[in-house]
């Protein structure tokens, strides 16, 4: 379980660093779907780091059969978050950039505010 704990927070400590980078980084002027896709991912890389860190820690500090269950539902949680996330943010990129292809030409044909 000391592996397993140390991979844990390993992928913790990255996951953090990787939502923290997203929310740091500036956005540009022109609003680029993708640094906002980017953006809209940081919660959740955050959230998935702080399931990942109480999993490593029950590895390192519980017994083996108690710390193995919940690893794993720390995890698989971890991971879930993550897809879910990952699919939201593309949904709301797509969408984004459908809006602003459809108000291209005019914003008195777009039913969507124009940006």
């Amino acid at each position: 379980m000391l592996i397993a704990g140390l991979v844990c927070m390993c992928a913790a400590v990255a996951s953090a660093g990787f939502g923290t980078w997203s929310l740091a980084h500036n956005q540009t002027a022109d609003g680029a779907t993708a640094q906002l896709a980017l953006r809209a991912m940081a919660p959740t890389q955050l959230a998935a780091a702080v399931m990942l860190a109480a999993g490593g820690t029950v590895a390192l500090a519980a017994s083996p059969h108690t710390a193995l269950v919940v690893l794993i539902v720390c995890v698989a949680g971890a991971f879930g978050t993550l897809a879910t996330g990952s699919w939201q943010s593309a949904r709301f990129a797509l969408s984004r950039e459908a809006a602003a292809t459809a108000c291209a030409g005019s914003c008195a044909v777009c039913t969507q505010s124009c940006h």
